[in-house]
């Protein structure tokens, strides 16, 4: 369903709800406990009761920090010791926080102690609660039934979802593919394709599975496309959803063999207005603040640690492509030898790059080699969040392999991004293609939500090494 502008699945919005439900009932206890509160008067048991949801809504960001709330947390794909480890950070991280508020404001009510006694019965109840929640996820009854009329390449998208393991996993029970009495080229396993037979409609086809949704996926729709039939299901209650759409909303991307430049015209997005560009540049240029004053430590200790280890400079500047196109050039911190590009020619980073330095190594993994980027969104260069910024010599070579790759210049770069935390480290034209589907995702519908969503997100990104090199 879409929220703010952005798809977020819906299992997600239940699970943030219930959960949030069941962090107020673990901070139930505080009540109790707390001196005095029994026979308190009525606004000092009202202002207890608001703080108590404020720490339920902290608990619920430090999950969200966590990646909890990622798919492949929710289907618990790392097992359940992985899913204790990071419940257990996000309760301590929620704790950290909430006592920082309680000594920054000293007019609130809430006491340590009975606090950290209630954090611990919101771990116990939220891990039962997520091993009892996985196995109704994975339950094929409360998943729609999916059709997809079309056997060619694009109708094989559906079934695939990237980073699931087996269908099992999806969020939809996958049906089959409907050829039409036309269809001649099949890029579909053989034995999932129902044939239409002559005389049979669609809707009974749909009745027949008892499917949900009918995905429509031909690519040649002139004279061959069923309009009749597909708004005889429409009108029986039955979704009929095109491809492109169907991809959006269930993987949050823009597949570019199902994009065509009309659909970028006429459809929905891709709004570029005022209000939206002011706000994103207040947070950025507060945030930015903000964060240089909290990370000046680690950044003169990154600094010291590069200049021990190797000769060279410690910070790097590269020239890269940003908003229309225009280049300006990006601070980082060296982590590479001085000579790792001694010919001249750009070329991308590897999977365990020999010229990345032992700090190197340490500050990708932990992504503070990007903090120096905080000076470029100062600047107004770059923002927070938006497609990464590739330098000129790429630019130029995918723009004329990769279809729209020139669309991501529509909005600033951004130290972290839609594509950042849904794909890996790309070093390959195909990489950047794929890459390319998250940011053109993320340029038909950036809002400043999405923009927290992806910051919640690359906190976990960061804690846990994903996607780094």
């Amino acid at each position: 369903m879409r929220f703010f502008g952005h798809f977020v699945p819906r299992k997600v919005m239940v699970l943030v709800g219930l959960e949030g439900l069941l962090v107020l009932a673990g901070l139930a206890i505080i009540f109790p406990l707390q001196s005095g509160a029994v026979g308190s008067a009525g606004l000092e048991e009202l202002q207890l009761k608001v703080e108590m949801v404020v720490a339920a809504a902290v608990v619920v960001l430090s999950m969200a920090g966590m990646g909890l709330y990622d798919p492949g947390q929710i289907t618990m794909r790392d097992g359940a010791l992985m899913l204790s480890v990071r419940l257990a950070l996000a309760m301590l991280a929620a704790a950290v926080g909430i006592l920082t508020i309680l000594a920054v404001v000293p007019v609130l009510t809430l006491e340590p102690g009975p606090l950290i006694a209630a954090m611990g019965a919101v771990f116990a109840l939220m891990l039962l609660k997520r091993v009892a929640y996985q196995r109704v996820v994975a339950s094929d009854r409360l998943k729609p039934r999916i059709l997809t009329l079309g056997v060619g390449s694009r109708a094989a998208a559906v079934a695939e979802m990237q980073g699931e393991n087996h269908r099992s996993e999806m969020p939809y029970v996958f049906l089959g593919y409907v050829a039409t009495p036309t269809a001649h080229h099949v890029d579909v396993p053989a034995d999932e394709v129902i044939h239409q037979q002559e005389g049979e409609r669609l809707l009974d086809i749909c009745r027949r599975h008892r499917a949900d949704e009918l995905v429509v996926a031909v690519r040649e729709r002139r004279g061959q496309l069923p309009v009749r039939e597909l708004l005889d299901c429409k009108l029986h209650e039955i979704s009929v959803v095109d491809i492109t759409g169907f991809l959006e909303r269930e993987r949050r991307h823009l597949r570019l063999d199902s994009l065509n430049t009309s659909s970028l015209v006429f459809g929905e997005g891709f709004r570029q207005d005022g209000v939206r560009t002011t706000v994103k540049r207040v947070f950025d240029i507060l945030v930015s603040l903000a964060l240089l004053l909290v990370t000046l430590p680690i950044m003169a200790v990154t600094a010291l640690a590069i200049k021990m280890e190797s000769p060279g400079p410690i910070f790097f500047c590269q020239q890269r492509i940003g908003l229309a196109n225009e280049p300006y050039w990006l601070y980082k911190f060296r982590s590479m030898r001085q000579d790792a590009e001694k010919d001249g020619v750009p070329v991308w980073a590897q999977k365990d790059d020999d010229r990345v330095t032992r700090v190197g190594r340490v500050i990708r993994k932990l992504r503070i080699d990007e903090l120096p980027q905080i000076l470029n969104v100062l600047k107004g260069e770059m923002s927070f969040v938006g497609p990464r910024p590739e330098r000129p010599l790429f630019v130029d070579r995918l723009s004329e392999e990769v279809p729209f790759y020139r669309a991501r210049h529509t909005v600033p770069p951004g130290i972290t991004g839609w594509a950042q935390i849904c794909y890996p480290y790309g070093a390959s034209i195909e990489d950047a293609r794929q890459k390319l589907q998250y940011d053109l995702y993320y340029v038909k519908n950036h809002t400043f939500f999405l923009d927290l969503v992806i910051l919640i997100r690359t906190v976990a990104v960061v804690l846990f090494g994903q996607g780094a090199r």
